[in-house]
């Protein structure tokens, strides 16, 4: 397994950390995603914690990641520790998505989510992302929601 120790239950916008919230809504005001509340199909909230490996294997470190989808939206939230966090979100019709278990890299480093490959809002160049979730059945949820909606966007 990979480094990190993900669990991911489904949420409700209301009910993810007040944090990230704050922090989507600035970037869904700042790139004029539009309403994006009344139009949530599903969130979820991923906490990664890193195993501490051997004898010095460095302190627990904790990531919360904030996913939403929507019909024409992805949007994805990140805050570690005590850092300020960070906000992604990309239109599905400019987006791909890769179960992680099927990429190349997973056969190097064993963990669970997606490769997201394609445009965010924020860029003008093609890159890709990971977004790690855990094994539960909203993980899961979400992993379907988001494919089947990819498909008709």
């Amino acid at each position: 397994m990979g480094d990190y120790l993900r669990t991911t239950p489904e949420t409700t916008l209301n009910d993810l950390n007040p944090v990230l919230v704050a922090a989507i809504h600035a970037h869904i005001e700042k790139y004029e995603l539009g309403n994006i509340d009344s139009s949530v199909l599903i969130c979820c909230e991923t906490t990664s914690t890193k195993q501490k490996k051997g004898l010095f294997g460095g302190k627990a470190e904790t990531v919360l990641t904030d996913v939403i989808l929507t019909p024409q939206w992805l949007i994805w939230a990140m805050s570690k520790d005590n850092e300020a966090p960070s906000v992604l979100s990309a239109r599905l019709r400019d987006i791909q998505v890769q179960d992680y278990e099927k990429s190349e890299m997973y056969k190097l480093v064993q963990d669970t989510g997606l490769n997201i490959s394609g445009l965010r809002t924020d860029a003008v160049d093609l890159g890709s992302t990971f977004i790690g979730l855990g094994s539960e059945p909203a993980a899961q949820k979400f992993r379907t929601m988001l494919k089947e909606t990819l498909a008709k966007a």
